[in-house]
């Protein structure tokens, strides 16, 4: 059974002219009833390739709905974004984003996350350079990343600015209660650098998603199948791979999950 509100349906006959449901054709009132039932099913994703909703369906199948999660390599706080999807479904967490450009947007559109401008690496560096480029979503501390970009000709350095860096377990004992579920890494080049320091003995998030393809303008991108085999060793297993993006989920967790909807 499908309610609609009277509101939708004067809407819907003003949009096509017509004032009685009695003048309508019946194609119209089919078309009309598909879209109501369209709207029940639809699901919105937020990210490049779909990957807020793959994850969605692993915190689905761990029974995790109380979701915390760290994002790392921010950039715009609603488009391709991972995290922007949960955060719509009252999940919250720490946004870090060296871009200052991006600081105040992030904070005015999710005002219950917790915004930190700054980048991410092995070790805490007052001032490390940041290479803004002319496309900002390629924004990135790897000097050979930024040169690279700027040699393949589209794409130039604009500016480099004085950013400070923190490590990625010194964020996580000073602004979570707990492990967040959630660990998104997107940095243009140190993805790999955070990883090898993150502290997989004291924190087992459920998921990572990674940036595992290398940028190239041109031609076939390299996929970092590295990152794949050290996950491997730290207990996760490829959950999904948009090409992009790699989501890692915790083997034994996932193993040893109770499957919400057989729990009946």
């Amino acid at each position: 059974k499908i309610t609609i509100s009277n509101d939708i349906l004067n809407g819907y006959m003003l949009s096509i002219k017509v004032k009685e449901w009695n003048e309508l054709p019946i194609k119209f009132i089919n078309r009309f009833f598909r879209k109501i039932q369209y709207r029940k099913y639809k699901k919105n994703s937020f990210s490049q390739l779909g990957e807020d909703l793959i994850i969605n369906f692993v915190f689905n199948g761990l029974g995790i709905f109380n979701i915390k999660y760290l994002d790392i390599g921010a950039n715009h706080p609603i488009e391709i974004n991972n995290t922007y999807f949960f955060y719509l479904n009252d999940a919250s967490g720490v946004l870090i984003e060296p871009d200052p450009y991006y600081i105040n947007e992030l904070k005015n559109t999710r005002p219950n996350d917790l915004v930190l401008n700054i980048g991410l690496g092995k070790e805490k560096k007052l001032g490390a350079d940041f290479y803004i480029m002319s496309v900002r979503g390629l924004n990135t501390f790897d000097k050979t990343q930024a040169m690279k970009i700027q040699n393949e000709g589209d794409y130039q350095i604009k500016e480099i600015i004085k950013v400070n860096i923190n490590n990625i377990n010194s964020i996580i004992n000073n602004y979570f209660t707990y492990c967040p579920n959630l660990i998104n890494i997107d940095t243009e080049g140190l993805d790999f650098i955070i990883l090898e320091s993150f502290d997989f003995n004291k924190f087992r998030p459920e998921i990572f998603c990674v940036e595992t393809c290398e940028f190239a303008e041109r031609g076939m991108q390299e996929k970092y199948d590295y990152i794949d085999q050290f996950m491997e060793k730290k207990g996760y297993f490829v959950f999904a791979d948009t090409f992009v993006n790699t989501i890692y989920v915790d083997k034994e967790k996932w193993v040893n999950r109770k499957v919400p909807w057989l729990n009946h």
